[in-house]
């Protein structure tokens, strides 16, 4: 049985995405954008100002859900341009210092204009 754990930006109703999908103890995480949910502005010019603000966004649902990095076990990760790797790899391995299993693709566009978009699965306790 499939649960929508709530978090502190749950989508609203009219919104076809739920942000976790909670199976057994996996979490499915939708993909993050560099979207400020305060301000519902994306964030940051570049490469590096964009992961930072996806990673934050990530950091907030899991915390939402009692669960931190070290409990990330896949990502998926998609850039609009793969000459931005190496910048988007430095800011990565910064937040998933545990390694996850990880799939990095690039992609034609993302919605807004945004230059990355990570998704990922979490193992719950």
């Amino acid at each position: 049985m499939l649960k929508y754990p709530r978090t502190k930006y749950t989508s609203s109703a009219t919104s076809p995405l739920t942000q976790v999908v909670q199976a057994g103890n996996l979490y499915f995480i939708s993909g993050q954008t560099p979207k400020n949910y305060e301000t519902k502005q994306n964030v940051g010019e570049n490469i590096t100002e964009q992961s930072e603000q996806v990673c934050k966004n990530i950091a907030s649902m899991l915390e939402s859900i009692g669960l931190d990095f070290s409990d990330v076990a896949k990502t998926t990760c998609y850039l609009t341009d793969m000459s931005n790797a190496s910048a988007f790899n430095e800011v990565y391995k910064k937040y998933f210092t545990s390694k996850p299993a990880r799939v990095c693709v690039a992609v034609k566009e993302l919605p807004g204009g945004v230059l990355c978009e990570i998704e990922c699965i979490a193992f719950g306790k």
